[in-house]
């Protein structure tokens, strides 16, 4: 079946993030169909502002951009003349930033009663370490995610492979609360505020194992449970070529067709008693060392077994079931030519879609934003000659 569809396509959000999980927000309503207009500092006046690389954040593909100085009190009112014809402000300032530079809720608000307004930080509005700086390690170290994680040789926390904190429980955090707020103000016509903190988004993603504790007092870590590897039924083996496998094989006939497929199947009882678990995996190891990794997943995969391949990025990049899927598209850059980026993967996503062009960071759309703001040829150029916008 083909996923198509730009739900969000009507609703305009003003992003005021560069990096981090509210950049990541404003990526997803835009790929959703929502007119993403990213607001940043003007070169001269503004403050610094981190610039992504070219690629990153699928290189804004889709979404406009304005400069305007919010430090002074022009480049305020215009950020707030924008805010009437917008449905969303995205915000990932220090708490009390905002209000501070005159653009914070209460006053989007006033201009705006059916605003939705998200702010998004690393530990929320209040509480002892609202004021806090940190990035996504910290936040699933806070949140008990590492601990609960693998080892390394030396035993410290092993560090994750992605940016786990910043996009799951921040960046889509806030895109389902923003969704929330806006189906909330079809019916009360009314806006909202919402405090998104990422350490909250990882006390969702991690609930199972600290209601877990919660409730029993068993204290969850690495090899505590079934899924951070007690058992030899949910673990990655090494294959003959040095490739690894991830075996999920948690029912108890998945696990029974995996042993029959291994030439284990005096472990088939076994699969939960902990007295032999290293000798499953024993077995295991040795069974997965016979042959390519490559191989094991053309015969385990399709067998009922949860098998799969533990994939480099190269690798997962060429998977035939990934482009099938149209996981990757072609997107071109003025200055670095033609180049694959992730396309509109999530479900609801509009995939049929022109090449993508990324946007020049010089590039602006702030004229014809202001001018559909209501400002005038005068307006704007005055502005422009004053520094309060680019």
């Amino acid at each position: 079946m083909t996923v198509t569809g730009s739900p969000l396509r009507g609703y305009t959000v003003l992003d005021l993030a560069s990096v981090g999980p509210a950049a990541r927000t404003s990526r997803w309503l835009a790929d959703y169909g929502a007119t993403v207009v990213k607001v940043g500092p003007t070169p001269k006046h503004g403050g610094v502002q981190i610039t992504p690389p070219f690629h990153a954040y699928a290189g804004h593909r889709g979404m406009q951009r304005v400069l305007l100085d919010l430090k002074a009190p022009a480049g305020r009112d215009a950020f707030l003349r924008l805010t009437t014809r917008a449905d969303v402000v995205l915000e990932s300032f220090r708490p009390g930033v905002v209000d501070r530079l005159g653009i914070g809720y209460d006053a989007v608000r006033a201009e705006n009663p059916r605003i939705v307004y998200c702010s998004t930080t690393g530990f929320g509005q209040h509480g002892p370490y609202s004021r806090w700086a940190g990035h996504d390690l910290d936040y699933l170290a806070i949140g008990g995610y590492l601990d609960c994680s693998g080892r390394a040789p030396d035993g410290a926390p092993a560090l994750p492979g992605a940016t786990i904190a910043d996009s799951a429980a921040g960046g889509m955090h806030a895109v389902m609360a923003i969704l929330s707020a806006l189906l909330q103000r079809t019916t009360t016509g009314e806006g909202t505020y919402l405090d998104v903190a990422v350490v909250d988004g990882v006390m969702s993603l991690m609930s199972l194992l600290v209601d877990e504790y919660l409730a029993t007092g068993d204290v969850p870590g690495p090899r505590h449970g079934l899924l951070t590897g007690r058992y030899a039924c949910y673990d990655v083996y090494r294959c003959r070529d040095g490739k690894w496998l991830a075996v999920g094989a948690i029912e108890p006939h998945f696990f029974a067709n995996l042993c029959r497929a291994l030439g284990c199947d005096g472990w088939i009882e076994h699969q939960h008693d902990d007295l032999v678990q290293a000798e499953i995996r024993t077995a295991f190891s040795a069974a997965f060392a016979t042959r390519d990794r490559d191989d094991w997943v053309a015969e385990l995969g399709p067998a009922d077994t949860c098998v799969a391949p533990v994939y480099s990025i190269p690798e997962l990049v060429d998977d035939p079931h990934l482009h099938a899927r149209r996981t990757f598209v072609d997107a071109h850059d003025e200055h670095h030519g033609t180049f694959r980026q992730v396309g509109w993967t999530l479900a609801g996503m509009e995939r049929d879609q022109p090449e993508p062009q990324t946007r020049d960071a010089a590039a602006t759309d702030t004229d014809e934003l202001l001018a559909a703001a209501g400002f005038t040829t005068e307006d704007i150029t005055t502005l422009r000659d004053e520094g309060v916008v680019a």
